[in-house]
């Protein structure tokens, strides 16, 4: 599962790739979709007749290969307060012009002319000039609940990253390059369309937006802390005012129609599926405080895998996710969980009071508490001890500045990120059972994609179905990206009943996906050709392949950041001057997030340590024509070298994904000696640990496939060694030493 990549635009956010919500159906009209463009240009003909019979003035109508936008007045902005201010609120009426173009909105759009009047009437109730509505929860999670999606509610617009602004007579929406396709498809004519997610382009469209001395609001609950000040230095000096309203004003709108929150119920996991026991884990947290320059009095957590780790609790109030909203204060004699006590079960609740009265009893407090609990708490003579990443302003805000202590990432979630022996003995075993899907899934394509009977959605279902069929499975850890042909060069795409291409020998198929199981989290890629690859795809896919051997087989040292050594995925690509735009790799949890900070190859990320996963995912997409990516998860383990340098141990890679690769795709000339041997060790591993699965499993079949599929390669078969082991280790004495890793 693929993350942003490491640029300005989006370094410290957390969203992955898989959030691809609808993107896949949002893009690139193959064949098929021809007829319904040319209805769409049609449609922008009649759309253009009617606005000019209302009386528009000059006019232009965007059409996109995917619908009709708005139409753009060249002198949209006189007119605007010419003709359609009303003097009593100043505020425009429904526009003539917007009530045409939703006659032709493309069916993917939502009318939000009422639900953008209920907020500006709330707005002015408020005396607010702009409202800002983000895409996160009160949490900062990655994935969000129905309950949670204002931004979709309000715009329309289903990805999973946006920041809207709504003014009194304006409404725009910012998002980044993976969602402007889908943007343009699903905003209607209300919205403007931001090609970015500067906070430094909403702050210079809110400063032409709202006049001097106006007051542009937002909850300070659904911000981080480092937006909240990023939005105030960018209004800093106009005259403008940012005004926290812990009264969301979406959900005053929104109102009755708004989803429920969720009545699940929160339960224990069972013993052998803890790497140890929550007192064990208070305790070890406990110790960090007092070892801690600043000596801490508490522990601030806000992020729900912190939460639910902390305790071995789990629940499934976020999809894909098996967390619950909850807070947790942790001090050095208390313990407050803020959650709905009567969803608990009977067993999480027994364990939670098994250590009441004294230091390991948790006290149960109603999760809407925690602001009044903290305001109180901070009183007292206290230093409380928070991560950023995952604080929203408005708890932080609770909190007095010399009674902070700040750093990125809280306790927990560093203690989270390092797994014990048990923990990393677990996710190797839910990564064995997951290759048995996976290798299934293969075998059940190679059979049915040449009948001409599978489509992308199909695909999809098939594999979750053979996932669901694993024992201590919980069901996929994101929506699987399921892609064929061009639809792979799309790095977040995912297909939808309805709006799918069928799979075909002639194209390359690419599949992004994952399982959750008791004992782990699983995420793998694979890309398969079942006809006859161009030399490019069999190149590009060779190369991928190179830089996901290169990174895994890296030996670097300890304490080194994953940013140090990320361009070792890219060496081989870059050679023949080809890239790929997304993140390398990012951390992941045992039975929790799919994307588990802080671990990972970005600047925000720590430095890596034994006992850390990440995924190792390069990739290379050729625009509208196919895409590649390769991704395993991978354990941070010492390396066994010859000779040692300081105190601590170089570091390597263990690859824990086991299923093998695309013979088909596969140039072995590119290849050097050491990562053909380095492949054929591998293959051995999955023979050993994947093949016993399968023949346990009675999988007679699947096993003949993969003994065929994991047969050594031949050394003799190699390139040239030029660019093997010599050129890595000086690439890497070159990144360290400017780096100081």
């Amino acid at each position: 599962m693929v993350t942003l990549p490491d640029t300005p635009d989006s370094v410290g956010t957390q969203l992955d790739s898989r959030n691809s919500d609808t993107a896949s159906q949002l893009t690139q009209l193959d064949s098929r979709n021809s007829d319904t463009a040319s209805q769409f240009s049609d449609t922008a003909g009649q759309s253009e007749r009617a606005i000019k019979a209302a009386g528009g003035s000059s006019y232009a109508i965007k059409v996109t290969d995917l619908g009709v936008k708005a139409p753009y007045d060249e002198d949209n902005e006189v007119l605007s307060r010419q003709m359609h201010r009303d003097p009593r609120h100043g505020v425009p009426p429904q526009s003539q012009h917007v009530s045409l173009c939703h006659q032709y909105l493309p069916r993917t759009a939502t009318n939000t002319t009422a639900r953008l009047a209920t907020l500006r009437g709330i707005m002015r109730t408020h005396s607010v000039h702009a409202y800002i509505v983000p895409s996160t929860d009160a949490h900062m999670s990655e994935y969000i609940s129905e309950r949670d999606a204002r931004l979709g509610w309000l715009t329309g617009f289903t990805g999973s990253a946006g920041t809207a602004v709504v003014t009194q007579d304006k409404a725009a929406l910012w998002t980044d390059s993976r969602y402007w396709t889908q943007a343009e498809r699903e905003l209607d004519c209300n919205w403007e369309l931001q090609r970015t997610i500067s906070i430094e382009s909403i702050g210079m469209w809110i400063l032409k937006a709202v006049p001097a001395e106006g007051k542009v609001s937002l909850d300070p609950f659904l911000f981080s802390i480092d937006t909240w000040k990023s939005y105030s230095r960018a209004l800093h000096g106009s005259g403008r005012t940012l005004h926290p309203l812990e009264t969301n004003l979406v959900d005053q709108a929104w109102g009755d129609q708004r989803p429920p929150p969720s009545s699940s119920e929160i339960y224990s996991l069972p013993a052998e599926f803890t790497g140890r026991s929550w007192q064990e884990k208070v305790a070890g947290i406990r110790q960090r405080m007092e070892q801690h320059v600043r000596r801490p009095t508490a522990v601030l957590l806000s992020g729900l895998e912190e939460t639910a780790w902390l305790f071995n609790l789990r629940g499934d109030d976020i999809p894909y996710n098996p967390v619950f909203y909850s807070y947790t204060l942790l001090t050095n004699t208390t313990i407050s969980l803020f959650v709905e006590e009567s969803r608990l079960s009977a067993a999480a609740r027994e364990s939670l009071r098994s250590g009441c009265p004294g230091p390991l009893c948790v006290e149960l407090q109603e999760y809407g508490q925690v602001s009044a609990h903290l305001r109180r708490y901070a009183q007292g003579s206290v230093t409380v001890w928070l991560g950023t990443e995952y604080t929203t302003y408005g708890l932080y805000a609770i909190i007095p500045q010399e009674k902070l202590l700040e750093e990125s990432y809280s306790p927990v979630m560093m203690a989270k990120a390092v797994k014990n022996t048990h923990e990393q003995e677990m996710l190797r075993a839910a990564h064995v059972r997951d290759a048995v899907a996976v290798i299934q899934y293969l075998l059940w394509l190679e059979k049915a994609v040449p009948q001409g009977h599978v489509d992308e959605f199909s695909g999809a279902q098939q594999i979750d179905a053979f996932r669901w069929a694993q024992e201590h499975s919980r069901g996929p850890s994101f929506q699987s990206i399921s892609a064929s042909g061009l639809n792979a060069a799309l790095a977040h795409y995912s297909p939808s009943n309805g709006s799918s291409r069928m799979l075909s020998a002639r194209e390359m198929y690419l599949f992004d996906t994952g399982g959750q199981y008791l004992d782990g989290t699983t995420d793998i890629t694979r890309t398969v050709h079942w006809g006859e690859p161009t030399p490019l795809q069999k190149e590009a896919y060779t190369r991928v392949l190179m830089g996901n051997i290169d990174l895994s087989r890296l030996i670097f040292p300890s304490n080194t950041a994953g940013r140090t050594v990320e361009s070792f995925a890219r060496r081989a690509l870059w050679n023949v001057g080809l890239n790929y735009g997304h993140g390398t790799g990012h951390g992941i949890g045992n039975f929790l997030s799919v994307h588990e900070w802080p671990v990972g190859f970005q600047s925000n990320n720590v430095p890596l340590e034994a006992g850390m996963f990440t995924s190792i995912e390069p990739g290379y997409y050729q625009d509208g024509e196919f895409g590649i990516r390769i991704e395993d998860v991978a354990l941070v383990v010492e390396a066994q070298t010859e000779h040692q340098s300081g105190e601590k141990p170089f570091l390597t890679f263990e690859v824990v994904s086991l299923v093998p690769y695309d013979r088909n795709l596969i140039n072995l000339s590119l290849l050097s000696p050491e990562q053909i041997r380095y492949l054929n060790s591998y293959y051995e591993r999955i023979r050993a640990h994947v093949g016993p699965e399968l023949r346990r499993q009675r999988l007679e079949e699947a096993y003949a496939w993969l003994q065929e599929s994991t047969e050594p390669f031949p050394v003799s078969s190699a390139g040239p060694a030029a660019a093997g082991t010599l050129a890595l280790a000086s690439l890497l004495s070159v990144l360290l030493s400017g780096l100081g890793a």
